[in-house]
């Protein structure tokens, strides 16, 4: 490769890398071409970009962005799968979906999700449990929601007895 293409690819890893909030480092050799595909049809869509890249140009492309990856370098050894996404638990529940098939590839070497480097495989189980951005939202709206239901509950329940009382006093005269 010319030295004019490498800084074209290190140029094209970096800009790609910068689209997205969680870069995952994962092995996928061993896989045949039929599970490679399958893998790229879930990464699709999952909305998760999955590049094959070497690492010296990873490397390099690392060392030029904004955020700090220095603890990813060591796992740059060979070879070496980005899987990309903006939701930090995406590409871990897919690496176990596509587990849950009896396979034990992709293997996670590391990743950094939410400006946090989880290295190796034990990391996975933490890494699919984490919980997105809307996810965390959701909840909140539902913490939020919670008293005021049951307020307006209460008052529904307090109106309908109420009612009944008013009901039985005008029956009895």
């Amino acid at each position: 490769m010319k030295k004019e293409d490498k800084a074209t690819a290190i140029e094209m890893i970096g800009k790609t890398l910068n689209e997205y909030a969680c870069v995952y480092l994962t092995t996928t050799a061993g896989l045949n071409a039929e599970k490679t595909s399958a893998l790229r049809r879930a990464c699709f869509n999952d909305q998760i970009k999955m590049l094959c890249v070497k690492n010296t140009l990873l490397k390099k492309a690392l060392e030029a962005s904004d955020k700090d990856y220095s603890e990813l370098y060591d796992l740059l050894h060979g070879e070496t799968t980005l899987m990309l996404s903006n939701v930090g638990n995406a590409p871990a529940k897919l690496i176990k979906k596509f587990r849950e098939k009896k396979e034990t590839i992709p293997a996670l070497k590391g990743a950094y999700v939410e400006e946090t480097v989880y290295v190796g495989e034990a990391s996975l189980e933490t890494l699919a449990n984490i919980k997105s951005k809307n996810e965390l939202i959701a909840d909140i709206v539902a913490l939020l929601q919670s008293p005021a239901k049951n307020v307006v509950g209460a008052l529904q329940s307090g109106a309908t007895k109420l009612h009944g009382i008013l009901e039985t006093l005008s029956n009895k005269e």
